[in-house]
């Protein structure tokens, strides 16, 4: 790999010209957590977890900060980093990303459970069959989308900044029924003390679902490193020194045309550092913050109106129960329309997820053979976004939706413990040391991410114990 060298640290343009990682973060979260796992348990299990959402939520500030300070020092994607402390170990977590990923077409297929239920076509077929054939047609749409559109994340972060406009519109204004603010007093209340009764009925088969839906309280797992593709995209801290693989700056890659470098230490540098990091601050917070409130509204909605009657998104209608949701208020259309709703940000996931992975594969390939792809990587980004489409509809036919993404949490999670310890190593041990003294990360930051890290691991210490207990 290439070494470091020293560049200026450019200024900051502006916060509203950057604004865009942050709500690709809110809207790709949309599409996990927020609309599956966290109305499953509460529609189950009432308030026994609530107390668990907002501290799930905020673990993510400390992790998603460190990813994209790495590219704002670096200009280099996140992966390329793990790689530089060690090769068997960028490689053994490479392979373990890319196991998580086989199944990530079942997003595509959560979305087709809902707009299966709005079409009801192809008319006769099964419901599992109609899903199907609706998450194949999105991922057909969203495949020729990317290889014609003339840059790849600039379509994505417009389709992304819609869909988090529309869901916390449209979720506010649900949540505004007199229906459901009967039960705001008793679900505030859940946020802080939880519910020990309804604790005492929790079926470790849940454990999986609950596991899920803590770490899917955001992005989670692998999901988290994509942070650092959107920052490096926008052109982020040192990333502007970067080239695209697609753009109006493309034509061969950043992962192997880019120089890579760090900040040259300088009182100039240092106050623009300080504005870079205040920037990456209010960046990962719009997504974490906006996540949390639908997040928090989807909860509500859940309590309000499908625990009462018992209904749990599962199965081939793990999408459809909620349109509870919006029929409250508006009866059939306000369904119809959470149905769309739905559908458009479950098969977005795909959208965005497809890209970022496509990158991440090519930042391990370029670094295992180098002189792949030597003069123009942008034919390699299309050619995996089209293989990953292929393999994704292949393996969504394997099982239900809903199992499939609990795999897909599962390996992320044991991902997540990994790379954390990873990146505490790099941020605040290896880089330091070729970073000026005034411009290393300073203690605070590292004693959050040791409680970040502690804190995955007592998770997966939690769901071993209800593994095993079963």
């Amino acid at each position: 790999m290439k070494p470091f060298g020293k560049k200026p640290l450019p200024g900051v343009p502006g916060f509203w010209k950057l604004l865009g990682p942050g709500l690709i973060w809110m809207a790709l979260a949309q599409g996990s957590g927020e609309l599956i796992w966290w109305p499953y348990i509460v529609a189950k299990y009432g308030a026994a977890f609530l107390f668990l959402l907002i501290p799930a939520c905020l673990l993510q500030f400390p992790l998603t900060f460190e990813i994209g300070r790495y590219t704002v020092l670096t200009g280099e994607g996140v992966f390329q980093g793990f790689f530089r402390l060690n090769k068997g170990f960028g490689i053994f977590l490479w392979l373990l990303f890319t196991v998580s990923f086989f199944w990530f077409g079942a997003f595509a297929s959560a979305g087709g459970t809902a707009i299966a239920k709005l079409t009801n076509f192809p008319v006769n077929w099964t419901a599992e069959g109609q899903t199907r054939f609706w998450a194949q047609i999105s991922i057909v749409i969203f495949t020729i989308a990317i290889v014609y559109a003339k840059t790849a994340y600039r379509l994505i972060e417009w389709i992304m900044k819609i869909v988090a406009l529309v869901s916390l519109v449209g979720m506010t204004w649900a949540c505004c029924s007199p229906e459901v603010c009967t039960y705001l007093g008793e679900f505030v209340k859940g946020l802080a003390i939880p519910d020990v009764k309804a604790m005492h009925t929790f079926d470790p088969a849940d454990s999986s679902r609950l596991l899920t839906a803590i770490t899917f309280a955001g992005l989670g797992g692998f999901w988290t490193l994509f942070y650092s593709y959107w920052i490096k995209e926008k052109g982020i801290g040192m990333a502007a020194y970067m080239e695209h693989i697609t753009g109006f700056r493309s034509g061969v890659a950043a992962i192997r045309r880019g120089k890579p470098a760090l900040p040259q230490e300088s009182l100039e540098a240092e106050g623009r550092l300080r504005q870079w990091y205040r920037y990456l601050s209010l960046e990962t917070l719009v997504g974490i913050v906006g996540n949390l409130a639908t997040t928090l509204m989807t909860c509500l909605l859940a309590f309000a109106l499908l625990r009462p009657e018992g209904k749990l998104p599962q199965g081939f209608e793990i999408a459809v129960v909620q349109a509870e949701f919006f029929a409250v208020t508006w009866g059939d259309v306000g369904r119809l329309l959470f149905l769309v709703i739905a559908g458009a940000f479950l098969a977005d996931t795909w959208l965005a997820t497809v890209d970022c992975v496509s990158r991440i594969h090519l930042d391990a390939i370029t670094t295992i053979w180098p002189d792949l792809g030597k003069e123009n990587l942008r034919p390699w980004y299309y050619g995996t976004v089209v293989l990953l489409a292929i393999l994704t509809s292949a393996t969504m036919y394997l099982e239900r939706p809903g199992p499939l993404i609990i795999v897909s949490a599962l390996i992320g999670f044991a991902g997540t413990v990994i790379y954390s310890t990873a990146l505490i190593v790099l941020n605040h041990f290896r880089l330091p040391r070729q970073l000026g003294a005034k411009l290393r990360p300073g203690r605070v930051s590292l004693g959050a991410m040791l409680l970040v890290t502690s804190c995955y691991l007592v998770l997966a210490a939690l769901y071993l114990y209800f593994e095993f207990a079963r």
